[in-house]
């Protein structure tokens, strides 16, 4: 598989008070097409910035991200806005919808800034907002009237509508409680098995045991990775490898 995104020195330097803080550091890193790979470590770490940094919605302050065989940390704002729009999905903590927009008008929103063909956006709407259980008669619905575990699935629906490279998932499911927290993930996970790359960062090891990759991050650098494979429904020998190799990392 070739790579979506390849860092080379990747550095992220804030100043606070005159002090500089090195969030990232000299950061080499290669995500595969096909990965889900999950981001993990101590707050502070470097987690967040890191993914804000793959994505473009944060310029690093040294170093290259080749994204898709460009270097978008050479791209002016305004073509690094296009570039997310196109080849990037994301998925937060909280979900963004507009609340004053219908399920459906927040999904064809996002379609709509790619394509004029409201028709064909609207065909692939339906059928993103079904496949991830989103029923009709919420379509129309408001934020606010449905539940926090539809509304991020909303969200998800979102960020896919444009058959985006990558989606980056920011603590996709850190406000919700474990039911509708799995249907979440599990609506990730059947995305990624049909192709979709995704990079999420997550506290939370039921979130990470669905990757197959891991990274953990310490201090701004790469300071372990384990790889899980393809993710099984009820492997207990996987959700203990996870724990055994976070154990390692000082979890």
């Amino acid at each position: 598989m070739k790579n979506s995104i390849e860092t080379k020195k990747l550095c992220k330097t804030f100043s606070n008070g005159g002090v500089q803080q090195h969030v990232l550091k000299n950061l080499d890193l290669q995500i595969k097409e096909g990965d889900f790979t999950v981001i993990m470590g101590p707050s502070g770490a470097g987690k967040s910035t890191l993914l804000y940094a793959l994505s473009g919605m944060d310029k690093p302050t040294l170093g290259q991200v080749v994204f898709s065989g460009k270097d978008i940390t050479k791209m002016s704002s305004d073509k690094l806005a296009v570039f997310r729009r196109t080849h990037c999905g994301f998925v937060f903590q909280q979900t963004y919808l507009v609340d004053s927009m219908s399920v459906m008008d927040n999904v064809l929103s996002a379609g709509l800034l790619i394509s004029k063909n409201k028709a064909e956006v609207t065909k692939k709407a339906e059928q993103i907002l079904k496949s991830v259980d989103i029923s009709e008669d919420k379509w129309d619905k408001f934020p606010t009237q449905i539940s926090g575990g539809e509304a991020q699935r909303v969200g998800i629906a979102r960020a896919l509508i444009n058959k985006p490279e990558l989606v980056f998932a920011d603590e996709p499911t850190g406000a919700l409680n474990s039911k509708t927290g799995k249907d979440v993930l599990d609506a990730l996970t059947k995305f990624n098995r049909d192709g979709q790359s995704i990079v999420m960062v997550t506290h939370d090891i039921t979130s990470a045991r669905r990757g197959n990759r891991i990274l953990y991050v310490r201090d701004g650098e790469i300071a372990g990775e384990l790889d899980l494979g393809a993710y099984v429904s009820g492997d207990k020998e996987r959700h203990q490898k996870l724990r055994d190799f976070l154990g390692g990392m000082g979890w």
